[in-house]
């Protein structure tokens, strides 16, 4: 009985120290990426937004969560905040292009097809900032997505060599249950990309150089 009740209590303890360890890594995240992030009227002027793949429905459309992304890249465009939007998704299957349908999204909103620039490999956020430094040539870029996410997007950026600045993209109530598992989701994904940008620096697709603004010096 004693040792059954010392194990189950060595358990309980390794199991809450692995969580202190997981939150910390989330509020470290957090607490670096926070001054980086401002409203869509506040945010500085940046050549590039980068919007981040979200997901598409069955008929291929874009998920409710990254037609908010767009839309916000959008207006920062109508602003003048932008003069390029970098859509970075996931285009790894024949019937799963989430860059196009972005592009088909944001052309719908009135965003010129010549201010679209398309990231075909932006398979996660890593990805996405990686591929934007080292392919497209950005150095500093507003970031859209959802509050959930922006922290872990410009935490990972600003590591990877671009200066980044987050802008949420939050323009609805989502569900809750969604919004919840979305926002537990990035606690182990904040951990994963502290191993990512500090230890294990994983490379991803990568290829011939298109930058963005050619003039531009690397």
């Amino acid at each position: 009985m004693r040792h059954g009740l010392w194990f189950t209590l060595r358990l309980a303890a390794l199991a809450a120290a692995g969580g202190v360890l997981l939150l910390a890594a989330r509020l470290w995240v957090v607490g670096m990426a926070s001054p980086f992030i401002t409203s869509p009227a506040k945010a500085p002027s940046r050549r590039v937004a980068i919007v981040f793949g979200a997901g598409l429905q069955r008929d291929g459309s874009p998920t409710p969560i990254l037609r908010d992304r767009v839309a916000t890249a959008a207006d920062l465009y109508f602003r003048g905040k932008v003069q390029k939007l970098l859509l970075s998704g996931d285009n790894r299957f024949i019937n799963y292009n989430e860059p196009g349908a972005m592009r088909r999204y944001a052309l719908s909103l009135g965003v010129p097809h010549d201010a679209l620039v398309l990231d075909y490999a932006g398979r996660r956020t890593y990805d996405t900032c990686y591929r934007a430094r080292a392919i497209f040539g950005v150095r500093e870029a507003l970031l859209v997505t959802q509050r959930f996410h922006l922290a872990r997007a410009v935490y990972t950026c600003r590591a990877l060599g671009v200066n980044a600045i987050g802008v949420p993209a939050d323009r609805r109530r989502y569900p809750t249950l969604p919004y919840l598992y979305w926002n537990a989701r990035e606690v182990l994904a904040s951990v994963r990309a502290l191993l990512d940008v500090h230890l294990t620096h994983p490379l991803p697709v990568l290829g011939k150089a298109e930058p963005i603004f050619p003039e531009e010096k690397p």
